[in-house]
């Protein structure tokens, strides 16, 4: 069979490329930019991608080799719904679905269970410290990841198997196609607005999602805002556990997400928690997660508040080891993310010697609304006095370089994908 993936060079989209490599399937696919995640694929045996989504392009590939399945990203039906390759297809009769399709197939043909990890924060983490612990036990395990990993490809279909670990996000309500064998919910804090208009929208979904799993692990935090009653089909964790204590991960975020995963896999292999906790202690990390560049340059997967808090905990804790200070350069991801969290920032920079705040990553956005300034949000700080707008030019280059020189920790908070400012600092600071 052979499927063509729309949108490959996204986190969702593209370890399930390679995935269905993995299992057999004939993949080529497309991207309307190229990135580092395209870069990666092609080094992993994903070779057939073009950029461009063109009706001309996706008829080359199908005449050379007509297209059983297109499976899309949810963002290409978001940006049109007309997009020339969506008209091709359906010209074609070519069967179409987003991602949920061919995870579900696959589930069902290889008799895999599935773990489930969703939330608004964390889940990318909690992900990938199952994984983790799965092969640190020596016990193979298929899986899918929205990040780049330095133990494993993003994503992998392992034979003898017996459970599929997955990031089930919440966007476009992807999750809510699926009954997960065991879930966990990272963190729940109102995200994705124009999927969910109200925060009650939001709630709702993940009590669908606990409702539609077999069995689910969630904080206390996240019990009382989803207003959960008392039920045998879910375990809720107290982030007060004295146990937790033992993961020696740097951040109190990171050390959240870690007691999941070991709650997780203590249940599916009955391995003991101290066990566990040892391996988990071991973690080396994902790319985007507080992940150097150089030294005393970082790159953070943060775009929320929430996200923000997390990651400078992280941050603060590593450069009290060296007595440094915290510097932040933050790309906010979406100018709509911005027009309902902008009250939401608050304190989240607290600790930071300062943040040198960019414009807003532009995705998907509404043209009715205006584009919300830096400076505009930094005065919704508690302590605007530690920000600075400014571009991402020549001048913020010189900036970081100072900073650097100091000694200081520098670290680049950004959501975005290609052209962000991740790849931005990856290019003026090369190794």
């Amino acid at each position: 069979m052979h499927i063509y993936f729309s949108g490959i060079g996204g986190t969702g989209i593209g370890p399930l490329a390679l995935i269905a490599k993995a299992a057999g399937f004939t993949v080529s696919g497309s991207d309307k930019q190229d990135s580092s995640y395209i870069d990666y694929l092609r080094k992993h045996g994903v070779i057939d991608i073009h950029i461009g989504q063109s009706r001309e392009q996706i008829a080359t590939v199908h005449d050379r080799r007509p297209i059983d399945w297109y499976v899309y990203s949810s963002a290409v039906e978001k940006e049109s719904p007309d997009a020339p390759e969506l008209q091709f297809v359906r010209e074609q009769d070519i069967m179409m679905t987003k991602r949920d399709g061919l995870i579900n197939l696959i589930l069902k043909e290889k008799k895999l269970k599935l773990v489930a990890i969703a939330g608004t924060h964390g889940k990318t983490t909690t992900t990938a410290m199952v994984v983790w612990l799965f092969k640190q036990l020596k016990l193979p395990v298929s899986y899918s990841v929205g990040a780049k990993i330095n133990f494993g490809d993003m994503g992998e279909y392992v034979t003898k198997s017996e459970y599929f670990v997955y990031e089930c996000d919440e966007f476009d309500r992807n999750f809510l196609a699926f009954e997960p064998y065991i879930s966990l919910i990272s963190g729940v804090s109102w995200d994705h607005h124009e999927i969910f208009p109200a925060r009650e929208d939001y709630q709702q979904a993940f009590r669908e999602f606990i409702s539609q799993s077999k069995w689910t692990i969630l904080w206390q935090d996240d019990s009382d805002y989803l207003e959960l009653t008392a039920d045998s089909n879910y375990s809720v964790q107290d982030a007060a556990n004295k146990q937790i204590k033992s993961i020696t991960l740097p951040g109190l975020y990171n050390r959240l997400d870690a007691w999941l995963a070991i709650q997780a896999v203590h249940e599916l292999t009955n391995q003991p928690i101290p066990v566990l906790v040892k391996h988990m202690n071991d973690f080396p990390g994902l790319q985007r997660r507080m992940e150097q560049i150089i030294p005393n340059l970082y790159s953070d997967y943060a775009h929320t508040p929430e996200k923000i808090r997390g990651a400078m905990s992280v941050a603060l804790e590593m450069a009290a080891k060296k007595n440094q200070a915290v510097v932040v350069i933050y790309e906010p991801l979406t100018n709509r993310r911005q027009h309902h969290m902008i009250d939401d920032y608050g304190d989240c920079f607290d600790g930071a010697k300062k943040v040198y705040w960019i414009p807003s990553y532009l995705a998907r956005e509404d043209s009715k609304q205006s584009i919300i300034a830096p400076a505009e949000m930094i005065a919704h700080l508690t302590d605007p006095s530690i920000a600075r707008a400014c571009e991402r030019d020549d001048k913020l280059v010189k900036v970081i370089r100072e900073h650097l020189k100091k000694g200081d920790m520098v670290v680049a908070m950004v959501g975005g994908g290609g052209d962000s400012l991740d790849e931005w600092i990856r290019e003026k600071f090369k190794k």
